[in-house]
């Protein structure tokens, strides 16, 4: 019997999201019988505008080519309302057996509970909220009936509608997302001379599929461009993934928009967690600087953040590959472990931030940790920590370590170090950001989720916090990046940029 429950609750949730699926394809079908009745309006109104002025030598041809727009809107009407009527009869469905369903769970006898569970797992199979299309069957574009007669006015007896672009076709292969650039590439399926530009239009969303007609942003349109291929730079990638699509037009007429495609625009986000760092370490979400004699702020945050821990969370933020740290579960770095960690744990795939130092920074050390560091530990002095450390005191030193042993690195300490990790590959890169040198490479098996770590005496920290993707190249081990213009003041402070890397 708890197996069949387990089952049934399985189906329940199945249910649930093809109805939110439904309701969802529902408002997109309205949403395009609207388009329909806004855009054949529009187009019967360019062609009255047309007419108007050959009034004399068109009424005929007027009538008949209105009514053919009339026809066409609607045979489209008509099939969307067909549709929705199918969609309307499969939710009413649906909903009836989630009825079912849920007062099912609630039957205590195991044999009634037994036969009511097959009953309804017989009808979920049948269901037509799993056979139904989700995709409109009719466009809800009218542009192929719109005219323009100035060229065609001594040939009024041949007159016919304009011929229209046909959509472009994305080519998702070809498309890249990196340095804070997304390139959009894309093809005619046949060739067409008459084509004059382009028009790329984006929109970010958290949604990955059909787009949700009451949540989306609107579309970003980018106008006439001639070539078929166009990079959006600049952009700030605060959602999961970007929709773009294009149309291609003509002098006097735009074509139907490509199918949209959904690009990944995936971000390795981290602040510092001020619950765990050095007394001695003033930290902000994006700031930390050393003082020799803190703690006494830090103490007063701490208080009051345990008096406010029995309260109700706070949302955390996510992220592929990723996931937040519980603050306040740690004991705080204490010694001469001046220490700070990120709040967001690496538990897949591969991701890459950046620090930024000043010269007058005396020591600091910047890689990864378990989340097992020890509260007097040192980065790179155990078995479960991974860094490069920078001394300027007296004398510059450059130096890898890990497990407590130390590797000099005999070369030119950059002004900009990238940290690469690749979770999943075993693989931590350190690289000169500026001349994508590498530095220094450990490859090992990570066996736990790893944390930025942080080390810093006589300096501080500032964090220029940059959402973007990387595209790295294993083949030369060399990267592209952008970390924008964004920069604050500084005073003995590194800053560091944080995203992630698609392979």
């Amino acid at each position: 019997m708890d197996e069949q429950r387990e089952t049934l609750q399985r189906i329940v949730s199945t249910l649930a999201n093809k109805n939110d699926e439904i309701h969802n394809f529902i408002d997109m079908l309205n949403q395009t019988i609207r388009n329909v009745q806004v855009n054949s309006s529009k187009v019967i109104r360019e062609l009255d505008e047309e007419f108007d002025a050959l009034y004399s030598v068109l009424d005929e041809m007027k009538g008949t080519m209105a009514n053919t727009i009339q026809q066409e809107r609607a045979h489209k009407i008509q099939a969307l309302h067909n549709q929705l009527s199918q969609c309307g009869s499969a939710l009413e469905s649906s909903e009836e057996l989630l009825e079912l369903a849920a007062r099912t769970l609630n039957i205590m006898d195991p044999t009634e509970f037994s036969k009511a569970a097959r009953q309804i797992k017989d009808r979920v199979t049948m269901a037509s909220a799993f056979r139904i299309s989700l995709k409109p069957s009719i466009s809800d574009s009218m542009t192929h009936l719109m005219v323009d007669f100035s060229l065609e006015r001594h040939a009024l007896q041949a007159l016919r509608f304009l011929p229209v672009p046909k959509a472009p076709e994305i080519d998702t292969a070809a498309c890249l997302v990196a340095d804070n650039c997304i390139t959009v590439s894309w093809r005619m399926p046949e060739e067409d001379s008459r084509v004059d530009h382009f028009v790329l239009e984006y929109r970010k969303t958290n949604f990955d599929g059909f787009a949700r007609v009451k949540d989306e942003q609107p579309w970003e349109v980018i106008d006439y461009i001639k070539d078929t291929e166009y990079t959006l730079s600049g952009l700030k990638f605060d959602k999961k993934y970007m929709n773009v699509r294009v149309q291609a037009c003509n002098k006097a007429v735009a074509g139907e928009y490509s199918d949209p495609v959904t690009l990944e625009t995936k971000a390795f986000l981290f602040n510092l967690d001020n619950t765990s760092s050095h007394l001695n370490l003033k930290v902000e979400d994006t700031y930390v600087e050393w003082e020799p004699t803190g703690g006494k702020g830090q103490e007063k945050v701490k208080g009051k953040e345990n008096k406010g821990r029995s309260g109700a969370p706070s949302p955390k933020r996510t992220s592929i590959g990723t996931s937040p740290t519980a603050k306040g579960s740690r004991d705080r770095f204490t010694g001469e472990s001046y220490t700070v960690l990120g709040d967001t744990t690496i538990e897949s795939g591969q991701h890459y931030w950046e620090v930024r130092a000043q010269k007058d920074c005396k020591s600091y050390s910047v890689g990864v940790t378990y989340k097992n560091l020890g509260k007097f530990d040192q980065l790179g002095r155990t078995n479960s920590s991974w860094c490069i450390h920078i001394n300027n005191w007296l004398q510059s030193t450059f130096s890898a370590k890990h497990n407590n042993k130390s590797k000099t690195l005999d070369i030119p300490i950059p002004d900009r170090i990238g940290v690469y990790c690749n979770f999943d590959g075993g693989q931590l890169m350190f690289y000169n950001a500026n001349s994508k040198e590498l530095l220094y490479a450990f490859r090992t098996k990570f066996t736990q989720p790893l944390l930025p770590g942080f080390m810093i005496w006589c300096g501080g920290l500032s964090v220029a916090k940059l959402q973007c993707s990387q595209v790295w190249d294993q083949g030369c081990k060399s990267f592209r990046s952008n970390t924008g213009k964004k920069r604050g003041s500084y005073c003995c402070k590194v800053s560091f940029s944080s995203f992630s890397a698609q392979i």
